[in-house]
């Protein structure tokens, strides 16, 4: 059971399916210490979980050549894992899992499988047999990265009617509707050739959806017209500072609005930062303001835990919190670190 002015949260590894791969941590809320309270293992690099809202059922890909999806039972007192199975996605390298918001379907997207997946959930957080697939096509103008197409996320709306799919290889986000469990093409958004679209944020109001873009290191500013399914592209952005040269490590990763609303990070591998933009509440339009090092090497994924941003460095093998000022936004690092191997995802309970 956590203390008052504690936070638990989990983190995602890659490891070998006999040692633990996802960890439950808790968060020193004054201080930013983190320690590790329990670790799961039995499945193979457990590089993405989601946790269901009503924060008894975990789930994670297993991020390998022939894909698997694991759903695990949390404990209410001690916040450990228990499996409650799991299912094939029929595809390589599944790097992400959504939950609808009524909880009754889960999303993957498999990177090099090319394909997405759907699943129906049982009452007690179990998944039935997968109810649709679609498989992408295409290619990008990158012939080192986009030789096919590679989804990398797939993001419900807040209705449930709809998902939005980023494909790397396709320079797209795919919109598909959702019906009964099965999907069906709405739209398709284009990115600039060459972007590597990667992960999405949604901004409070519902007004804005932000995208990370991999392959340019950009960042890009939608409308989001949520009734119709449809994104207005509003405006391009580097994530890395004017001054510095980009090389062939820096690559976009993750992505956050913070929950006021004032505030978007997005995360740079190469340049090993956090990158702080300042949100028009008009015009949803960014200016960027800071880059914050990570005190680690590739920042994969990060979190923003009740006032507090924790990035997990996945080549460094550690986890770094920051205080977030609540005015300016920028990150201020508490001086605490947690070490752990090849972090990649982290998601609070």
């Amino acid at each position: 059971m956590k203390k008052p002015d504690q936070a638990e949260f989990y983190v995602g590894s890659y490891s070998p399916e006999g040692e633990p791969a996802i960890h439950l941590c808790t968060l020193d809320l004054a201080s930013g210490e983190m320690r590790v309270q329990s670790e799961t293992a039995g499945i193979e690099n457990a590089s993405y979980l989601a946790v269901n809202s009503e924060k008894n059922v975990l789930y994670a890909v297993s991020e390998k050549d022939e894909g698997e999806v694991y759903a695990f039972a949390i404990d209410p007192e001690a916040g450990s894992l228990t499996e409650l199975g799991s299912r094939k996605t029929e595809g390589g390298a599944p790097c992400y899992v959504s939950i609808a918001p009524k909880g009754d379907y889960i999303f993957v997207s498999n990177y090099s499988g090319g394909n997405i997946n759907v699943f129906p959930v049982n009452a007690d957080g179990s998944l039935q047999e997968m109810s649709a697939e679609v498989r992408h096509a295409g290619v990008g103008v990158r012939e080192d990265r986009q030789e096919g197409p590679h989804p990398h996320s797939i993001i419900p709306d807040s209705r449930g009617s709809r998902v939005l799919v980023c494909d790397l290889g396709l320079d797209q986000i795919l919109i598909y509707n959702v019906e009964d469990g099965k999907l069906t093409t709405h739209r398709e958004i284009e990115l600039p050739p060459g972007s590597g679209p990667r992960h999405l944020a949604l901004h409070p109001t519902g007004k804005w959806m932000y995208l990370i873009n991999e392959l340019n290191s950009t960042v890009t500013v939608f409308t989001n017209n949520e009734q119709q399914g449809d994104l207005q592209i509003l405006q391009h952005l580097s994530t890395l500072p004017d001054q510095h040269i980009a090389g062939s490590d820096d690559t976009g990763a993750d992505i956050h609005v913070s929950p006021c609303g004032r505030f978007l990070y997005t995360s740079n591998r190469g340049h090993d930062s956090i990158a702080l933009f300042h949100i028009d509440p008009a015009t949803g339009l960014l200016q960027a303001e800071d880059w914050q090092s990570t005190g680690g090497r590739t920042p994969r994924n990060f979190a923003i835990v009740s006032g507090i941003l924790l990035a997990a460095n996945q080549n460094s093998g550690n986890i770094t919190s920051f205080t977030i000022d609540k005015d300016s936004g920028r990150l201020i690092p508490t001086g605490n670190e947690l070490e752990l191997p090849a972090p990649v995802c982290i998601k609070a309970l």
